[in-house]
């Protein structure tokens, strides 16, 4: 690829996404990194360096200034498994599956409870068909595009817990 990253778009970043790349800004820049992600507006990139000694590097180059990007390497799992959770917050405890299965079923009742619909699928629970809902099934693991429906189960589900 050379040249018109922004104009790429959507479909062809997603091919050098949680790929080792190498990006050209300016005349003798090179940025590397593993790509993250990619801002759909600005085409802003988002790099991760997993650095030996000195923790992670997180680098935004801004979409505008790449001229040229190339895939370095595929991830293997170790650094797929880093990518993956690397934004999402620390767990405290690990729970076991009879808690797990018990936390899954009182918040899928409660929400049924309120008039919810809910689903189950495999471990997550479907509401509506436009929120997921993972283990360990507190408000801080739905997921959804909807905001609007996002805010509301997560407070409903925060106030089972108050509870």
């Amino acid at each position: 690829m050379e040249g018109g990253w922004p104009l790429l778009g959507p479909l062809q970043w997603v091919r050098y996404v949680k790929k080792q790349v190498k990006v050209k800004v300016g005349r003798n820049e090179e940025v590397r990194g593993w790509l993250f992600t990619v801002d759909p507006v600005s085409a802003s990139m988002v790099l991760v360096d997993f650095m030996e000694s000195e923790g992670t590097l997180v680098q935004v180059v801004m979409g505008h200034a790449v001229e040229e990007v190339q895939v370095l390497k595929e991830p293997d799992r170790k650094i797929a498994d880093r990518l993956q959770s690397m934004f999402l917050p620390p767990r405290t405890s690990i729970l076991d599956p009879e808690e797990l299965s018990r936390r899954k079923g009182g918040i899928r009742s409660w929400l049924e409870k309120n008039w919810v619909p809910v689903e189950e699928e495999g471990d997550e629970l479907k509401v509506a068909g436009v929120l997921t809902i993972r283990a360990p099934y507190g408000p801080e693991d739905c997921c959804s595009a909807n905001e609007i429906i996002l805010d509301r189960i997560q407070r409903l589900i925060q106030n089972k817990m108050d509870h």
